[in-house]
């Protein structure tokens, strides 16, 4: 897939580069996805910043990460449910969640983002993917 389908059609991911616990999560992600589709972009990147202006998203202050899939946006829990459907078993299974009413899980989902650098830490500078999955990244 073109570079340019990937920022409007996804799947992409999208997480700010410099909070440990997302970055984490990045490599997470690629590690357990099961087709090998998802592409990840920081959102300080230019291919990040692309995405969040063609949705009206603030550019500087996030408070979730992000999943472009099919064209369509899924932000916070739902992100997070969305994505499962990529990933090898177990991993799936957490879209059991999506059970619980969408406002109390975004209330929980909001007290980690809200406080990920005060529990996970923030790095200087955004993350930078090893040579093994560096395709996957876009600037």
């Amino acid at each position: 897939m073109a570079p340019d389908d990937v920022l409007t059609q996804g799947p992409l991911v999208l997480f700010d580069g410099v909070c440990n616990l997302c970055s984490a999560s990045a490599r997470f992600l690629v590690t357990h996805d099961r087709t090998g589709r998802l592409r990840f972009a920081a959102m300080q990147s230019e291919a990040g910043r692309t995405v969040l202006r063609r949705h009206g998203l603030p550019l500087d202050d996030w408070d979730s990460f992000i999943f472009l899939d099919r064209g369509r946006l899924h932000l916070k829990s739902d992100a997070a449910f969305e994505l499962a459907r990529f990933l090898r078993s177990p991993w799936p299974l957490l879209r059991i969640g999506r059970v619980l009413p969408r406002p109390l899980a975004d209330w929980l989902y909001d007290r980690v983002a809200r406080n990920r650098y005060a529990l996970f830490g923030r790095k200087e500078q955004c993350m930078v993917p090893s040579a093994e999955i560096r395709s996957r990244f876009l600037a």
